[in-house]
């Protein structure tokens, strides 16, 4: 008995592309894909970041000058306050009635100027009994000159050397005598307004200079606290600029890690489109091959020796056993 097999062969152009498609496979797998290509990456820091990180470390203890320079100033101010101490002694040593040593050679006893030597620190002229000894003797010369006419007139009426002669110079004397002493006292006693006066502004001197030291020292007080206010306001000012520069650093590195994203997948559908461009080409076959058919074919092979030999037996068996009623 023969046996038959039947075949199914696609179609010519099928068969065509199918070999085709699997040399294509072949020899696009044979080639390893270059992943570096679209490796994932991660942008720089961008400038502005690095900026302002530098600016941050600056920044970092930028304070401690503007506070060292304020202690410097507070205790400057604290030095400049203790030497108005000294102006409001002298100040206070200037009031109430005038002491011997700032009359300095005022005679308490006589109140007369004993030396045109003043002492340190005395208000009175150094040329004051210069002045008093001009003054009193011009009023001496012109006191003379006074007791001459008196005489002249006596002379006159004959009763020079008589009795109402002398007394009228003895009058005229102790007259004149109490205008000196008069004009001495006024003398002595302008040359003590004037100490008085002078000691005054003295007075007025310390205290400018005492106020004038204590406002120094509220100035330097001022700048210790103007310098505290920078020391507050630099890291605020630096804290500022960092965040800004920060913010305008990240928005550029975002945009540049975007486009690294972006080239990343550009290479990425760069280095599989060749794998889906034959893939849609199979698929392509795949839909193609029952639309175009394909041939069958019965093959008979020859008979072996044992089919050769059943056949025979076969035979031999429908003759030894003959069909009744045939």
């Amino acid at each position: 008995m023969a046996l038959q097999q039947q075949l199914t062969q696609p179609s010519q152009l099928v068969g065509q592309l199918g070999q085709d498609y699997a040399t294509q496979l072949t020899g696009l797998t044979s080639v390893p894909l270059d992943t570096s290509q679209f490796a994932p990456t991660v942008a720089g820091q961008d400038p502005l970041q690095t900026q302002a990180a530098t600016l941050a470390g600056q920044g970092v203890g930028a304070y401690a000058p503007y506070l060292s320079q304020a202690g410097a100033y507070g205790t400057q101010a604290g030095t400049t306050m203790g030497g108005v101490s000294p102006y409001i002694t002298g100040a206070a040593g200037l009031t109430g009635p005038m002491t011997g040593a700032q009359m300095a050679t005022i005679d308490p006893q006589t109140g007369q100027t004993v030396t045109p030597t003043l002492a340190a620190g005395s208000f009175m002229s150094p040329y004051q009994q210069q002045v008093i000894d001009a003054t009193l003797g011009e009023f001496d010369i012109q006191a003379q000159k006074g007791l001459g006419t008196l005489g002249e007139a006596a002379i006159g009426v004959g009763g020079y050397g008589g009795g109402r002669h002398g007394v009228a110079e003895a009058e005229y004397q102790s007259q004149s005598d109490r205008q000196r002493a008069l004009l001495n006292a006024q003398l002595l006693q302008g040359g003590f307004g004037q100490a008085q006066q002078a000691r005054q502004q003295a007075y007025q001197n310390q205290l400018g200079l005492g106020g004038a030291q204590a406002g120094l020292a509220q100035g330097e007080l001022g700048l210790g606290t103007y310098q505290r206010g920078m020391a507050q306001l630099a890291p605020q000012l630096a804290g500022g600029d960092i965040q800004t520069l920060t913010g305008i650093g990240g928005i550029q590195q975002q945009q540049a890690q975007n486009v690294l994203n972006a080239q990343q997948q550009a290479n990425q559908m760069a280095a599989f489109e060749p794998y889906q461009r034959l893939g849609t080409y199979g698929q392509g076959i795949s839909g193609l091959a029952p639309m175009m058919g394909g041939t069958t074919s019965t093959i008979t092979p020859d008979p072996t020796a044992l089919q050769t030999a059943l056949g025979w037996t076969s035979v031999m068996g429908g003759i030894m056993n003959p069909r009744i009623g045939t």
